[in-house]
């Protein structure tokens, strides 16, 4: 409960002194969940109506799901030129600050962002998809974004690693690999005849808030996260930070 309450603590003052940067932060995750669910909206919406899967709108949910974990500020879009993770770290251990209250923090910002970039982008997907609300009520709709959501954490838990383990650059090709699994697993999925999200949506229709599928993605993803944190924290203590 320490390390949680430290955690906490320096999540808090993150952004206590700094009235301007919440602001800026949160107007930017506005607009950005809002420019994609208009896309993605447009997508869903024909997709449902004529109940073709297209390889597109799976490409798009399993590469911007994760990004939803991230708090999109300065240093989320810096990493690359600057460094800013790495830099990040070492000021935190200069303090110092131990790895488990270093890992507590970012899975607690990882739990904000989805709850608020979540809410903001699959909310406003179904504000604009008119078949996505004849299709699903409200109940079976949540079912749906917290299956991908639960896909969201699996992929965070190595996003973490990435972050913590790697400098900018690495980070950035290690961040586009995963981007091209993704296709991949689209690709083959659609080759196969399937789609993800159609699969999705009848799984939530059929099951509800007791889908096997939204609980196992949800598990899995919280487990995926503790395991990441786990080696992370094993493997930040031999990593050279100059």
């Amino acid at each position: 409960m320490r390390t949680v309450k430290d955690a906490w603590m320096m999540v808090q003052s993150e952004y206590r002194g700094n009235k301007l940067k919440l602001v800026w932060a949160s107007l930017f995750s506005i607009f950005y969940m809002g420019y994609i669910a208009f896309f993605v909206g447009i997508m869903m919406n024909e997709i449902v109506q004529s109940n073709e899967g297209h390889m597109a709108v799976d490409i798009m949910l399993l590469s911007i799901t994760p990004l939803m974990g991230f708090v999109l500020n300065r240093s989320a879009f810096k990493y690359w030129s600057e460094d800013s993770y790495t830099r990040m770290l070492v000021y935190f251990k200069s303090l110092p600050i131990p790895a488990t209250v270093i890992l507590c923090k970012r899975k607690i910002m990882s739990v904000i962002a989805f709850s608020i970039n979540g809410t903001l982008c699959f909310g406003l997907i179904y504000a604009f998809s008119k078949n996505m609300r004849a299709e699903m009520d409200l109940g079976d709709y949540i079912a749906f974004t917290i299956t991908w959501i639960g896909y969201g954490l699996i992929v965070t838990g190595l996003y973490i690693t990435f972050e913590l383990l790697f400098s900018g650059k690495i980070y950035l090709v290690l961040t586009l690999a995963v981007l091209i699994v993704a296709f991949g697993v689209a690709f083959l999925v659609q080759m196969g005849g399937g789609n993800l999200f159609l699969y999705t949506i009848l799984c939530s229709q059929e099951w509800g808030l007791l889908s096997p599928l939204m609980w196992g993605t949800l598990l899995v993803g919280m487990a995926s996260v503790q395991v990441f944190s786990k080696w992370t924290i094993h493997r930040l203590k031999s990593r050279d930070l100059l």
